[in-house]
């Protein structure tokens, strides 16, 4: 399941982060990451003791999409131990998606 959480800084949220933090890296206005949403969704759900997943809006977070060279939207990273670990652009259907979390979590 993904779930709304406030945080003072990015930084925070890896550091404090018990699981590996899968980052969901979109757009509002972007249609293949509105397509995203449920698949991650499921994931989160079949995940939910091994993985957080969080959503940053790239338009009113510039500086992490930045600062982790997202250049193409939707952008998957998943971070362990508050470092990128693995990188995923456009979308991924959920069984794949799953399988190759699986693999590296």
């Amino acid at each position: 399941m993904v779930v709304k959480k406030k945080f003072s800084s990015f930084e925070e949220l890896l550091a404090n982060a018990k699981t590996p933090v899968l980052v969901d890296f979109y757009a509002t206005w972007c249609g293949p990451c509105q397509m995203m949403s449920p698949i991650l969704e499921q994931v989160g759900a079949h995940l939910r003791d091994r993985i957080q997943v969080v959503k940053i809006d790239t338009d009113r977070y510039p500086n992490i999409a930045s600062q982790y060279h997202v250049e193409a939207l939707p952008t998957l990273i998943l971070f362990k131990n508050g470092q990128p670990a693995e990188k995923i652009e456009g979308v991924v259907q959920a069984p794949e998606l799953l399988q190759y979390l699986n693999s590296v979590v």
